[in-house]
C-alpha cells in the first residue's frame, strides 16, 4: 500500500518507509475521446522559436487537456494581423481559429500578441498582447489558453495555476510547486528523509506538509516565495494531514499526542490545538468542505475505513461511503458536489472514484488499479492523482467523467502526493 495508504500509516506511527527525490520534467500523453469537445486551430504563432518556448504548443496541449477542446490541422503561416480565409478553416473543421506573433524587445523581454476568431460566424472574438520576461514565456502561454478557454466556455481555466507534488531519487526527496502541467516551477525543499501531504492555502501563498528530518511526523507550513518555514504541530506522537479551512486561518490536523490518532483544528499562527473527535477510532485525512462549514474524513470506526462528515466545531458524524470495505483519501470538489476518494476492490485494486453528494453511486474515472491522492482542479472539472506504471510512480489527470486522461511522465523520478493549488497566482 503506497501513498495514501502511507498518509493512513503517518497518522498512527512516526516514521514512513519512502524512498528518495529530484527534479522531473514532464511530457504529455493525452488518452480517451470527450463526449463533446470544441474543434479548435492553434497555429505555429510567428518568430515563436527566438523564445525558446514553444507558445503555440503549450497552449495547444493545454486546451486538450482540458478534455473540451479537440485541435485540428493548424498548418499554415498566420499571425494576430492575418485575414483568415474562414471557409477554409471550417474545410478542416475547425469552431475557432488562434494565432500570434512573438517579438524580442530591447529591454530583453518578449511581447506575445494573439488573436481567437469564431471560424462559424468569421468574426474576432479575443485579442491580447502580453509583454513578459524569458522566465515568464510559459506563464504567459498558459494564460492565453486559460483566456481561450474562459472565451470560448464561460469557465475559467486551470492553466496558469500551480501544482504542488513530491518526487523521489537518488535517496532523496523534493517538494515541488510547477505549473499545472508539471513543467517549470521550482524545487521548494530537498531532505533524504520523507515529504508526505502537501495542502495549498486557499491564496496561494502557503504550503502547509508533513516532514520526518526530524525523525517523525511533523507539521510544517512553508511560504512559498521567500521558502521560510516553520513548525505548525511539532508534539508526541504522530502529527500528519494538514488541511486548510477555506478562509485560511485554521487548519485540521491529524495528532496521536493523546493517544490514538483523532482530529484536531489548530490556528494557521500557531498555538493550542482543539480536540475535534474524541473516539476509540482511528480518525484521520480531514478536508473541508467548500462553505467550510463541514469537514469529510476517514475513519475506522465502523470496522474498516471509511469517509464520514461531521461539522467542522465538532459534533456527531454521518457515514457518506457504503460501497466497499476500504474507503480513503476524501477530496471536494470547489461547488461542494463531488466527493472523490480511493476505493480498493478485489482485494489489491485502489482506484480514484467520485461520488455525487447529492445522491447518485460511486463511478470509477480510472483504468489504473494502483491510484492515490485525488486533488480537484480549483475549477473542478479536473482531478490530479498519483497512480504506479511500469514500475514507477507517475501523475495523471482525469476528467471527472474518466473520459480523458492526461500521463505525466518523470524521466527517472518516482512522482507523488500531487495537490492543486489555488487560482491565485
Amino acid at each position: 500500500m503506497r501513498i495514501q495508504r502511507r498518509r493512513i500509516s503517518a497518522a498512527l506511527a512516526a516514521g514512513l518507509g519512502f524512498g528518495p527525490a529530484a527534479f522531473a520534467q514532464f511530457r504529455v500523453e493525452i488518452a480517451g475521446v470527450g463526449a463533446t469537445q470544441l474543434p479548435v486551430a492553434i497555429t505555429r504563432f510567428r518568430d515563436e522559436d527566438a523564445s525558446g518556448q514553444a507558445i503555440s504548443a503549450i497552449v495547444r496541449a493545454d486546451l486538450e487537456r482540458s478534455g473540451q477542446f479537440r485541435s485540428v490541422d493548424s498548418s499554415g503561416t498566420l499571425d494576430e494581423r492575418s485575414a483568415p480565409e474562414f471557409p477554409s478553416w471550417r474545410g478542416r473543421g475547425a469552431d475557432a481559429l488562434a494565432a500570434g506573433s512573438v517579438t524580442r524587445l530591447p529591454d530583453g523581454r518578449f511581447d506575445i500578441r494573439y488573436k481567437l476568431w469564431d471560424v462559424v460566424k468569421g468574426e474576432e472574438v479575443l485579442g491580447q498582447a502580453l509583454a513578459v520576461s524569458a522566465a515568464d514565456l510559459r506563464l504567459a502561454a498558459h494564460r492565453i489558453a486559460d483566456a481561450i478557454h474562459e472565451k470560448l466556455t464561460g469557465e475559467r481555466g486551470v492553466n496558469a495555476t500551480r501544482l504542488a507534488y513530491v518526487t523521489r531519487t537518488a535517496g532523496r526527496y523534493a517538494l515541488h510547486i510547477t505549473d499545472a502541467d508539471g513543467e517549470g516551477g521550482q524545487v521548494a525543499l530537498t531532505s533524504p528523509h520523507s515529504i508526505i501531504s502537501p495542502a495549498w492555502s486557499p491564496d496561494g501563498r502557503r504550503l502547509a506538509y508533513v516532514s520526518f528530518e526530524n525523525g517523525k511526523a511533523v507539521v510544517m507550513v512553508q511560504d512559498v516565495a521567500s521558502g521560510q518555514r516553520r513548525s505548525l504541530a511539532n508534539y508526541r506522537g504522530s502529527n500528519s494531514a494538514p488541511a486548510w479551512s477555506p478562509d485560511g486561518k485554521r487548519l485540521a490536523v491529524t495528532l496521536s499526542r493523546d493517544g490514538i490518532s483523532q482530529l484536531y483544528m489548530i490556528d494557521a499562527e500557531g498555538g493550542e490545538p482543539r480536540r475535534l473527535t474524541n473516539t476509540s477510532a482511528i480518525d484521520t485525512e480531514a478536508v473541508f468542505a467548500p462553505d467550510g462549514q463541514s469537514l469529510y474524513f476517514v475513519s475506522d470506526r465502523g470496522g474498516s475505513p471509511q469517509i464520514y462528515r461531521m461539522p467542522a466545531a465538532g459534533g456527531n458524524a454521518d457515514r457518506v461511503t457504503f460501497n466497499g470495505s476500504y474507503n480513503i483519501s476524501p477530496a471536494i470538489s470547489p461547488d461542494g458536489r463531488t466527493l472523490a476518494y480511493v476505493a480498493r476492490s478485489n482485494g489489491s485494486q485502489f482506484r480514484v472514484m467520485t461520488l455525487d453528494l447529492g445522491g447518485g453511486t460511486p463511478s470509477a474515472v480510472t483504468d489504473t488499479s494502483d491510484d492515490e491522492s485525488p486533488s480537484f482542479a480549483p475549477n473542478g472539472r479536473l482531478l490530479i492523482y498519483a497512480t504506479r506504471a511500469q514500475g514507477r510512480d507517475l501523475l495523471m489527470t482525469t476528467t471527472l467523467d474518466g473520459k480523458i486522461r492526461t500521463r505525466l511522465l518523470s524521466t527517472g523520478a518516482d512522482v507523488r502526493e500531487p495537490a492543486w493549488g489555488p487560482f491565485n497566482r
